[in-house]
């Protein structure tokens, strides 16, 4: 995880202008953007289902800086040191005719599915430089923050009509046709819609949105990367969204959405172990979700706590997304005293846990986790009235 200089956005756009000018004959950028990752505090594995979701934006993000061309050919390059080879990327820029098709590198994909999708054009070539703070495969929506980042640099380039819903549909459908991965819309609506110091509850259904202030000084949200990476373009995630599907349909339901848990034990007879714990999972989540943002609003952190807690029992048990670094993490997190509660966030099978807890404690829970955690994860808590409280330290290289 970062540190408090790579928190700051500003040191990230810095490090993309010095990358640029080396890449491209010492120019500066015309254009600089950037897109926040975000942290999902409850409402997991639901955003597909039509369910609810809770994320906040995040301090950490990804930053795009470039230049228009005139010959039609787009340059981009990353800073990443994840990313793999080749680093830059070159092509023309798409026509009606001629439009892209995702191929290796990877990451490119997922600027490449943004660029062709755009909701509006013709676009003129461009030179790029990508920079983020985002971990990889963390659960921070290092992807999303990527692809509105994009989103947002065409724009200065070639402007569409500003609709910021239709930017998220436009980069979620980037996600599941370049990238192959067919995930919700959560990530995509905070990073366009999320504003510091609030939450924002997402409706998956009717795409409404609702911020919740999020700003109390005796509050630090506290996010621990295992540093086990994930690839939701495996296996997984498609099956544990083919088995929702399965049991909406057992149900006779559009969506788990609408189902409560006296029809899914109603039809149980209909449905394999597996599935019935996959559905179990996210009607059950979306309770949670709805009743979190009630506690939230009401500033009953001790309730939204112990639905974190549920939550994360019911991805470990239920939906089979955890793994025994974030179990541990989890764990480690609840022996402290002021911790409200706890919970992995994101796709799973790796990344991050989410920890809410009182500002007095956050210290004691730093030192606590790098004592029970493995020696590679890293705990970064965030002041909700200040941005970035303090890390814990870095492991050796």
């Amino acid at each position: 995880m970062a540190g408090r200089r790579e928190a700051d956005l500003g040191s990230l756009l810095a490090q993309a202008r010095v990358a640029y000018r080396g890449a491209f004959a010492g120019a500066d950028p015309e254009i600089a953007v950037s897109a926040p990752g975000r942290v999902n505090l409850i409402g997991e594995h639901t955003d597909y289902n039509q369910g609810f979701v809770l994320p906040m934006a995040l301090q950490l993000g990804t930053v795009m800086v470039g230049s228009p061309r005139r010959d039609g050919t787009i340059s981009i390059i990353t800073t990443a040191e994840e990313a793999e080879e080749p680093k830059r990327v070159q092509f023309p820029a798409p026509t009606e005719r001629n439009t892209l098709r995702p191929g290796e590198p990877h990451w490119a994909n997922y600027v490449k599915g943004v660029i062709q999708h755009y909701r509006a054009g013709p676009l003129p070539g461009f030179n790029a430089v990508i920079a983020s703070n985002v971990p990889l495969g963390g659960g921070l929506s290092s992807s999303a923050s990527l692809e509105v980042a994009t989103y947002t640099f065409l724009q200065q380039l070639c402007p569409d009509d500003g609709d910021l819903v239709a930017k998220a549909l436009a980069c979620q459908k980037a996600e599941h046709t370049f990238a192959g991965m067919p995930c919700g819309i959560m990530d995509q609506f905070i990073s366009v819609m999320g504003k510091e110091g609030h939450a924002l509850l997402i409706d998956c259904r009717s795409l409404e949105t609702y911020l919740l202030p999020l700003t109390d000084p005796s509050l630090v949200v506290l996010i621990t990367n295992s540093n086990v990476r994930h690839a939701l373009t495996g296996s997984e995630y498609p099956t544990r969204r083919r088995q929702c599907e399965e049991a909406a349909k057992a149900l006779g339901k559009a969506s788990l959405r609408e189902a409560c848990m006296a029809d899914l034990e109603a039809a149980r007879a209909l449905l394999s172990e597996e599935v019935y714990r996959r559905a179990r999972h996210v009607i059950g989540e979306i309770e949670r979700t709805s009743r979190a943002a009630q506690a939230l609003q009401a500033k009953d952190y001790r309730t939204f706590g112990r639905l974190m807690v549920e939550s994360h029992n019911s991805l470990r048990d239920d939906y089979e997304v955890s793994c025994p670094e974030l179990d541990g993490l989890v764990a480690a997190a609840l022996e402290v005293r002021g911790v409200y509660g706890s919970r992995m966030t994101g796709g799973g099978f790796g990344g991050c846990t989410v920890t809410l807890l009182d500002a007095g404690a956050a210290e004691e829970a730093l030192q606590h986790i790098k004592v029970r955690s493995p020696s590679n994860a890293i705990a970064l808590a965030f002041s909700l009235a200040s941005g970035l409280a303090a890390q814990s330290p870095a492991p050796p290289a």
